[in-house]
């Protein structure tokens, strides 16, 4: 459990890094046929992959969250489950109006106005997954964006919505929640069935399934990111080996496929937290933890922290823990889904409560975009508005770049303004700069 490897090792490390490469590939087959039947067979489709995959009669239960079954719900969790659900929403929802695109205008010249205008997405569906773990918390971190973004429709699809993900969707005003998973979900959504509406944009975690399916949907209906297992990565050469072993713990109890790694430049902390780690896993009966830390699990020694922060940018992992001895690498790192400082900072604080996003690109996809915000729930639309004079300024850029790419009637459209157009068409004077 959690191999001990260094950073010289170039074949390890090698595969170490091949392996971060998510395999969708037997998945998206199956997920394309899925979506195939979806489009073509609508409802019915639906109604067998959903008695197939989840053992759900969507005939008997219906396509939808009754209204007494979200009044039960909410009448049969205790008072702390609303305290810890309003402390957390209200942290989300403070740190997501930061996130916000803002309209804006300016005058690069007299004459010439440009500006962005803001719009929200009309209609977008949240996915909540209905395996081991009910998660209400994956219903906050989707919805609360889209509510800041001011997305006109919200709806909630989860193959078996626990009554903590019921509640939650209510305590936010959410009060349309379909019973559809997996794959199907996802084309049902992209596509819209008889039933189903479709979207503009499907974000939230899912299986490889579905996963897959948001890959090959993404060039019709907006997604939020393709994502893979779930992963921390902790740096530093001091800290509390308990601390350190009960965060990766946590991270690997996710899933068998998760990752979980330590980088650190002290063979000492390395042994101590790899002892540690077998303690919590025994200790907390972790199984699945355990064959993920088995599997995917690593600690890696490198000559100093420094090395550390290199294959840090290079992992681009979802999230990334700094010590209190590693925190001076934080201008170094370029990569990685959302960071945590220090000891006190536990990945598990913000999964739930502190106010950051929990949807985070997984798989290497922090190299290129950060995790889920309000921002991916809007659309900045830019703006110009031109005088005479203003046009008239401009014109002899426009003249040249247009000539210069063989576009003559990009260069007429602007001559127009200024001269007889036909004339100027048929006297070959297009693009001269005369007032």
């Amino acid at each position: 459990m959690l191999d001990i490897i260094r950073s010289d090792n170039t074949r390890a490390m090698s595969r170490l890094f091949e392996a971060r490469a998510t395999s969708l590939g037997s998945a998206e087959a199956v997920a394309r046929r899925i979506i195939a039947n979806v489009r073509r067979q609508g409802d019915r489709a639906l109604v067998r992959y959903s008695r197939q995959f989840d053992g759900i009669d969507l005939r008997k239960v219906g396509m939808t969250v009754t209204p007494d079954e979200f009044d039960r719900a909410c009448n049969n969790l205790p008072w702390s489950f609303f305290n810890a659900i309003y402390a957390a929403a209200r942290n989300i929802r403070a740190v997501t109006r930061r996130q916000l695109s803002r309209s804006w205008q300016i005058q690069p010249l007299p004459g010439v106005k440009v500006s962005q205008v803001v719009r929200p997405l009309e209609r977008v569906v949240c996915y909540v997954p209905g395996g081991r773990f009910p998660l209400p918390s994956s219903v906050l971190m989707s919805v609360i964006p889209a509510q800041v973004a001011g997305v006109r429709e919200i709806l909630i699809t989860s193959p078996k919505p626990a009554p903590a993900v019921l509640a939650a969707a209510s305590m936010l005003g959410v009060n349309k929640i379909y019973r559809l998973g997996g794959a199907q979900a996802i084309a049902a959504f992209a596509y819209g069935t008889e039933s189903v509406p479709q979207v503009e944009k499907i974000v939230g975690p899912g299986n490889r399934y579905v996963t897959a399916a948001k890959k090959l949907v993404a060039g019709e209906c907006g997604i939020d990111f393709v994502a893979g297992p779930s992963e921390l990565v902790v740096v530093g050469a001091e800290g509390n080996p308990e601390w350190i072993a009960a965060d990766l713990a946590a991270q690997a109890e996710h899933d068998a496929d998760a990752v979980a790694m330590l980088i650190t430049p002290s063979l000492k902390l390395a042994r101590r937290v790899q002892a540690c780690a077998a303690q919590v896993v025994a200790q907390l009966h972790l199984p699945v933890a355990r064959k993920s830390l088995a599997g995917q699990g690593r600690i890696i020694l490198t000559r100093n922290l420094e090395e550390a922060a290199e294959f840090i940018n290079r992992l681009g992992p979802e999230h990334l823990t700094l010590l209190e001895d590693a925190g001076g690498l934080l201008d170094r790192i370029q990569s990685a889904g959302s960071i945590f400082l220090g000891g006190y900072s536990p990945v598990a604080a913000g999964d739930y409560a502190s106010g950051t996003n929990h949807i985070l690109p997984t798989g290497g996809t922090a190299r290129l975009r950060g995790g889920l915000s309000a921002g991916d729930f809007v659309k900045c639309i830019s703006v110009q508005q031109i005088t005479r004079k203003g046009l008239a300024r401009l014109r002899p850029s426009i003249a040249t770049l247009a000539s210069l790419e063989g576009l003559k009637a990009h260069a007429a459209s602007v001559e127009a303004r200024f001269q007889n157009f036909p004339s100027s068409l048929r006297s070959g004077k297009v693009g001269k700069l005369s007032s």
